[in-house]
């Protein structure tokens, strides 16, 4: 089961530095946890020792899942599909993303999904709606406009999120804010907000 894999990247190279970013998704999100004990966190990207040392400090459990690093992989495409559903989805959350045993608090999903197949990102939301507990929080970054790079985030103490160039990954699809809500209709509400660069956050509430 590969949930817990990916690697850290490392921080030697002056491109892949880290940038500090004002997030108000975050900046809520923090409020949450600092609120609550012994929480679930799903954290959606290559592993961070940053996120799993200050959320264990705060007395959460943090778990890890790479579904872009994942995603790339040949193993999940479908020789005999129509076009457009290449892509196994249901066997990539199989492995990536397993219902049973786990309920989680919060989830990290960063800008994850725009990286992402677009025949996988609904099942994606679908499956993380199956795998949050009832009340649970889910953190969802957008982009705005296309752009080539992936990026790393790395949790603060502060309403800052240190943001870290890791591969050269280019964005697959741009959402809209009317496609977001139709992927999060099963959710019980969700907040938009506006920031100043290229992404917008949005908090969902399970």
């Amino acid at each position: 089961m590969r949930f817990f894999g990916g690697g850290e990247a490392r921080n030697s190279d002056p491109s892949r530095q880290r940038i500090p970013r004002h997030s108000s998704g975050w900046a809520t999100l923090r409020t949450f946890l600092n609120e609550q004990e012994s929480l679930r966190v799903l954290d959606i990207g290559p592993t961070s020792s940053t996120n799993i040392n200050l959320l264990t400090s705060w007395g959460h459990s943090i778990y890890m899942a790479d579904l872009a690093g994942e995603a790339q992989s040949s193993n999940w495409i479908r020789s005999d599909a129509e076009p457009g559903e290449e892509f196994d989805s249901a066997a990539f959350l199989d492995a990536n993303l397993p219902v049973a045993g786990r309920l989680f608090d919060v989830v990290l999903l960063w800008d994850v999904a725009d990286y992402l197949p677009k025949s996988l990102v609904g099942p994606l939301f679908e499956r993380l709606h199956a795998v949050m507990a009832p009340g649970g929080r889910l953190l969802v970054f957008g982009h705005v406009k296309p752009e080539t790079g992936f990026h790393r985030y790395h949790l603060r103490e502060d309403e800052q999120v240190d943001v870290q160039p890791v591969s050269g990954l280019a964005v697959q699809n741009i959402y809209t804010n009317r496609q977001m809500e139709t992927l999060l209709h099963e959710y019980s509400t969700y907040r938009f907000f506006l920031a100043k660069d290229n992404l917008r956050e949005i908090l969902v509430n399970r």
